[in-house]
Parts: structure tokens; C-alpha cells; sequence
């Protein structure tokens, strides 16, 4: 008789509402959104704010700021009670990540962009309720904690306040823009903050790249390391949308040469998302066995 495999005590159970850490990759981070559900979006990382390189992700619907916290780090906007702002506080230490992506997504109003039956169902409940709530609510969803555990990959420590101060912390925030206005949207406070109106005739990103450069550069010379990750539009699709219309003759070109250098770089950004997908699936295989 095959003797019973016995657990270790040190590991929790499944079913007692555990949030694992999962590794801050933006392929991980698109593959979990998938697993949710959501349709329309990925996410990527941004070595810089110019309009050179944002340009390449249009559109971008918001920005996840992930940085070394340290106590008493100051804001950049003000603190606001609005209605108009889904915003959930962190109740729970390893679910940073998931939850800055989450309510970034709920302010989405872009109709090419689908939440999925998971997150449409948590954003139908919570969003009568005070951001506290919310945030309780979020941690107690077990749709969203199982997905968000499929990806555990313990490789850095996300923000917990009763860490000795030698220990590296790390912390998500999120900058989005919702009307006419920008707010960051970081878990550990009651409220959004509303970091600056966007003037007619301006994008958003144009308002938000020169206030978080100059947050980026304090934390250069700080030596405070960091990262920034956009959810944009799926670029499969929008690469694939446009080769289709170079196909079609739906786009005027100048020249016959002109078209085919154009078809031959859109071909490249298909090929290179293809790539990304390609190398994004192994490393989310890779987790899935690292938890069998």
C-alpha cells in the first residue's frame, strides 16, 4: 500500500486565502491579464518617458511605477474623495502588483478594451462601495487570488511594513488618467491622488512624462532602483490591423517603395510580438512547474 505523502507544515494550504509573490515581469503580469480575462491590453515595459518610444505603445491607458519604498517618500499629487475614480486600498501584502493593474483597468473606459467576466464581476460589486471595502473585497476574491497564484514566482519582497529595515521593500503604484484629469492610485492611502488637469489639445502623456521624469530623476540620484510599466493596446492586433490595411490599399503611400518599406516594418513588429508571446508563455510554464 502506497504510503500517504505527508504536507509540510511550513506551507499553507490552499484554500486559506494565501496571496503568493509573483515576479515583476511585464509578460507574466500580460499573461495573468489573459487569465483573468481581459481582452485588448498588454503590458510593457518603458525604458524611458520620451515621445519617441510612448509613441510606439499608442494607446497607452496608464502607468505602473514599481520602486524601492522607503518611509516618508512624499507624493505628487493631492488627495481626493471622488466618485468618479475606481480606486481599492491594499489590504494585503503580495497582491501589490495585481491590484495596482486592477484599478488601473477599472478606470479604463476604452470599449476595445474587455474586462472579462472575473473582473467585471468584482468591479459590479465593488463599485458602490468605499475604497477600504474594496480592497477587502479584492482580497477575498478567489477567482482573481487563484490567478494571480498561478504566476507565484518568489523573487523580490513587495512591500511589508514590519520588514526589518535591511530588507528590500517594493512598492506598486499606478498613474492613469480618468477625465480630464491624472491620478495616482497607490493602495496604502485612503484616497486617489490627483496629480494634474490635462489642458485641451494634450494627451495625458504628454502632462504625465515630464512630473514622473523629474520623480525618476530623485530617485537616480537617490541610488532607489525602480521600474515603469504601461498597459497599452494589444499590439498583435494593432500591428496586424495595420498590415491588413497596407494590404487593402486602405493607406495612401507616395511611392510603391514607400508601402513596401512600410509592410516590411510592420512584418518585423509582428514577428517581434510573436516573440514576446513566444518567450512569455515559457516563463509562465516555468511557473506553473515551479508550483506542481
Amino acid at each position: 500500500m502506497a504510503k500517504a505523502q505527508q504536507k509540510d507544515p511550513r506551507m499553507p494550504m490552499a484554500d486559506e486565502g494565501v496571496w503568493t509573490l509573483i515576479e515583476s515581469d511585464p509578460g507574466v503580469f500580460t499573461e495573468m491579464l489573459r487569465g483573468f480575462g481581459v481582452e485588448g491590453v498588454q503590458v510593457e515595459e518603458l525604458h524611458s518617458l520620451s515621445e519617441e518610444e510612448t509613441a510606439n505603445y499608442n494607446p497607452i491607458y496608464g502607468l505602473i511605477f514599481l520602486f524601492k519604498w522607503r518611509p516618508g517618500e512624499d507624493p505628487i499629487g493631492e488627495p481626493v474623495d471622488t466618485s468618479n475614480v475606481f480606486f481599492a486600498q491594499q489590504v494585503i501584502t503580495n497582491a501589490c502588483a495585481t491590484q495596482a493593474i486592477i484599478n488601473l483597468l477599472m478606470n479604463v473606459s476604452d470599449t476595445k478594451v474587455k474586462l472579462g467576466p472575473v473582473l467585471e464581476e468584482y468591479r459590479d460589486f465593488a463599485k458602490h462601495i468605499d475604497p477600504a471595502s474594496r480592497g477587502l473585497v479584492l482580497s477575498n476574491c478567489e477567482k482573481i487570488r487563484q490567478v494571480h497564484n498561478s504566476f507565484a514566482r518568489p523573487t523580490f519582497y513587495e512591500l511589508d511594513l514590519n520588514l526589518p529595515p535591511s530588507e528590500d521593500n517594493y512598492h506598486f503604484i499606478t498613474f492613469v488618467p480618468v477625465g480630464n484629469k491624472i491620478y495616482e492610485l497607490d493602495g496604502l492611502r485612503e484616497f486617489p491622488l490627483e496629480v494634474s488637469t490635462i489642458p485641451e489639445g494634450k494627451s495625458w502623456m504628454e502632462v504625465i512624462s515630464p512630473i514622473l521624469t523629474e520623480r525618476m530623476r530623485r530617485f537616480n540620484d537617490g541610488d532607489i532602483m525602480f521600474n515603469l510599466m504601461a498597459v497599452v493596446g494589444n499590439m498583435m492586433e494593432k500591428y496586424t490591423k495595420r498590415r491588413e490595411e497596407i494590404l487593402e490599399g486602405k493607406i495612401t503611400f507616395p511611392s510603391t517603395d514607400a508601402m513596401y518599406d512600410e509592410l516590411a516594418i510592420v512584418e518585423n513588429k509582428i514577428d517581434e510580438e510573436g516573440h514576446k508571446l513566444d518567450i512569455s508563455e515559457f516563463r509562465c510554464s516555468i511557473c506553473t512547474l515551479h508550483h506542481m
